[in-house]
Formats: structure tokens, sequence, C-alpha cells
């Protein structure tokens, strides 16, 4: 009997879905599973028919790290250039949703703050317990969490290890919406749906501004926007969207 695939990866209409699936393992990160997620990258990038992702987890766990026992005999679930997971350094540059069930620990806690929006379920905890293990959160973790939060939270984070519950990560930002147990999957599914509605050049410039902008110099900011700008707005898109409008019909989008 062949072992079951790691990562599974699906689409569902313009929603590219990529779900860690080792549940016995509570979805702990290995090399193999890298590769694949960076592959999903690749694909939702490359695929003019996706606008958005999906990462969730099987088994009602979102991630819980790195598989240590591998860790141990050497392994590390990290490729070159993408980073841990084949995502944290080199996130999507179309939009990507997590949906958490459950633990998202360690590098599994970096992996959704890779992505642009959180689902959570009401049993979600995230966390980062690297100090207590004598390592460091270096998927993202030390990078990403004072840019999202104050910085006394997230050092209080970083330097206990202690997890914070999906109420609690709702209300200091770090996820968008709580919904009940089980239910994570779905609801981002449903908020991945509204994204792939809208213009996909206009998607991938809101994505790309905003994940740009925070390094730009506020004397060149409209100056390092207007590319981005300009092409969405010469777009046979744009030109669809308004008609669309005046016409009162539903927008046809070609991408272009």
């Amino acid at each position: 009997m062949s072992a079951e695939p790691e990562v599974l990866v699906d689409r569902h209409d313009r929603i590219l879905v990529i779900t860690l699936n080792r549940p016995a393992q509570k979805n702990a990160m290995t090399l193999a599973a890298a590769h694949v997620v960076a592959e999903a990258v690749d694909l939702l990038d490359g695929s003019p028919d996706l606008s958005v992702a999906v990462l969730t987890g099987a088994g009602g766990t979102f991630c819980a790290g790195m598989d240590l026992k591998r860790f141990a005999q050497g392994e590390r679930p990290a490729l070159p250039g993408r980073g841990f997971g084949g995502l944290v350094e080199a996130p999507p540059k179309k939009p990507i949703i997590a949906a958490v069930e459950g633990w998202a620990l360690g590098g599994g806690f970096e992996l959704a703050l890779a992505c642009d929006m959180v689902v959570a379920a009401e049993g979600a905890r995230f966390g980062l317990p690297e100090v207590r293990r004598g390592l460091v959160a270096r998927g993202g973790g030390m990078i990403r969490l004072p840019q999202r939060l104050p910085r006394s939270v997230a050092m209080e984070l970083l330097l206990t290890g202690d997890p914070v519950d999906a109420a609690r990560a709702e209300r200091l930002g770090l996820v968008n919406r709580v919904v009940p147990g089980g239910q994570a999957r779905g609801a981002a599914l449903d908020l991945a749906g509204r994204i792939a509605g809208n213009a996909p050049l206009a998607v991938r410039c809101a994505k790309e501004v905003a994940s740009a902008a925070s390094d730009w110099s506020q004397d060149e900011v409209w100056l390092r926007q207007a590319p981005f700008s300009d092409a969405v707005f010469a777009s046979d898109d744009a030109k669809e969207g308004a008609l669309a409008f005046v016409e009162r019909r539903d927008p046809v989008w070609t991408g272009s």
C-alpha cells in the first residue's frame, strides 16, 4: 500500500488549497513536504486561472512546526531562498490565507505569519516555543511578529514561548476572524472566493504594493507605486470593470 502524500494540492475554481497531510505527526514539516509546498506556490503564481491559495492542515491541526525526530537526524525542512516549509522566505505574489485548526506551533506559526490573512477555529493556538528547545524562531517569527504586534507583546511571546489562543490572537490583530471548530477551512474558502471574484491584476497589484510599501521612504512612495497602479488602470480589466458597472452586470475578467 502506497503512503499518503505529505501535502495535498487541490483546485477549487480559482482557489488553490494546500493541505499539510501528516495528521499523526500533527502535520510537522518535513523536507519532502517543503518541496511540495514550494511547487504549489509556483503553481499559484504561474497559473493565470488561479487567484488565491488557502493553506491548512489535516486532522484538526495546522502545523506543529518541524519534525523534531527528523531534525535530530540532521534533516532541515527548509529550501534555499524559500526557507522553512518552502514558504516563509518567499511567499507567493498572489494572496494566501491560512486556515488554522488546533496548533500552529513554531514553524507552523511562522507559516501562518507568512500568509496574508488568517482564519482560525475557536480552539486554535499559536506559539513560538523555540527558546524552550534551545532554538530560535528563525523562520520569520523574530522578524514578522514584532512587525505585527506591539513590541512588548511580541517579545513576551518570543522570550517565554507561551502560546496565545485564537480569541487573543484576533484581538491582537494576528487573526482576521475566529469561527467555530471545524469551520476554519470553509471560512477561509469563503474569504478566498470573495478575493477570487475580483480582478486578478488588481488583486496582485494590491498585495505587491502593500507588501513592499513599508520599505519605501515617504519621498519615493508615490513614484514607487506608480508603475504597479498605472499598469492596472491601463488594463482591459479596468475597462471591463467600469463597463460592467455601467451595464449593471457581473464583470468578466481576463487578467489582462
